[in-house]
């Protein structure tokens, strides 16, 4: 089923959530509303599963109006990230539990809700824990049966709100990485809230990333990660280094580097910020003849198959030492390659540059 959300605003007295909001998110799509706490995903999504009301704009389902539908009208299975599962109740009869308070003339029989359950059950790897209760389970059981819970009523959207934000890091990207494959299979249009980009960036078909109420972008996950439109996005999808400096007819200068660009051809003189990921910072023994400045090396900090380098700049002169700390990562190989010491100097080239106007 598709959503059409259009123009939805939603306030909490003076404070608006929700500016404006317009999103489609086509049939048996994956979808993350990624962003910072308070910026608005977790109110959008209880608006689209009619848990809040908006202030004005509308939510329709396959082009049908829902907005004035009630929560059991629309057809939405929610995961909340605390699972809510009835500590009372069985494995079993947590899952069945959406079926059985049916009314009657939907309700299935014993026989039917039976099969239904143990086939969840059987798609989330846990039939086994059938007859155990919740406090029984661990964390990642507990979302898995929640999980099961939120699809035996047949939901025709899927809404997960930081499903796996309780959970320690090694269970949550097991469980990503098992949703990712459960949705494959199953192909239910779903929506899930995360501020973890990273979850965003494995999990997604498309990620919509929100700041303060608006929509700052839409795209895939490689899309967003590599072509941000804001200092914003850029920001928030993974490290970043950021550099002062200004923009004149289509080039910037940087730390004293000249990036000639592909747009901004008319701006004069204008201050600019540039942005450059760590993994597209090389670095040098020597300077190798490209345009590159001169830095310190304050810290190494090997993790796994990286290194991850502290870099002060040296080529700004006293300033340098006031100047955020670069970040460059290596692979082991250069690494061991460039035989670099904590306290060396070295010599710093970005790639990749991307440049706003501030």
């Amino acid at each position: 089923m598709s959503i059409e959300i259009r123009n939805i605003r939603k306030n909490f007295g003076s404070f608006s959530a929700l500016n404006d909001v317009s999103l489609d998110v086509p049939s048996g799509e994956l979808v993350a509303l990624l962003g910072p706490s308070g910026c608005g995903k977790t109110t959008l999504l209880r608006i689209i599963a009619g848990l809040e009301t908006p202030d004005s704009g509308s939510i329709h389902f396959h082009g049908n109006d829902a907005t004035a539908r009630q929560v059991r009208e629309r057809e939405v299975g929610f995961v909340f990230q605390h699972y809510a599962l009835f500590r009372h109740m069985t494995v079993f009869e947590n899952v069945a539990f959406g079926l059985r308070v049916r009314p009657k003339k939907t309700r299935p029989t014993d026989t039917e809700i039976k099969r239904r359950v143990h086939e969840l059950l059987n798609l989330v790897q846990l039939d086994w824990l059938a007859d155990r209760y919740p406090p029984q389970l661990s964390g990642g059981q507990r979302q898995r049966i929640a999980l099961a819970r939120a699809l035996a009523v047949e939901p025709k959207v899927l809404l997960l709100d930081e499903p796996f934000g309780a959970l320690d890091a090694k269970v949550r990207k097991e469980l990503r990485r098992w949703l990712r494959r459960l949705h494959d299979e199953l192909h239910i249009t779903s929506i899930f809230v995360t501020h973890d980009q990273e979850e965003a960036l494995e999990v997604a078909d498309r990620i919509v990333v929100i700041n303060k109420g608006n929509i700052e972008q839409i795209g895939s996950p490689q899309a967003v990660y590599d072509h941000p439109v804001s200092p914003f996005v850029y920001q928030f999808l993974g490290n970043v280094n950021q550099f002062n400096g200004h923009i004149h007819e289509g080039e910037a200068k940087i730390d004293g580097i000249d990036i000639k660009l592909n747009d901004h051809h008319a701006t004069q003189n204008s201050a600019a910020l540039a942005y450059v990921r760590p993994h597209d910072i090389e670095v040098h023994k020597e300077r190798n003849g490209e345009q590159s400045f001169e830095a310190h090396v304050s810290y190494i900090h090997a993790i796994g198959p990286l290194v991850r380098l502290e870099l002060q700049r040296l080529s700004s002169g006293l300033e340098s030492l006031e100047a955020e700390p670069i970040q460059a990562e290596l692979t082991q190989e250069r690494f061991r390659e460039l035989n670099i010491q904590q306290g060396e100097r070295v010599f710093v080239t970005p790639r990749n540059v991307k440049v706003f106007l501030s």
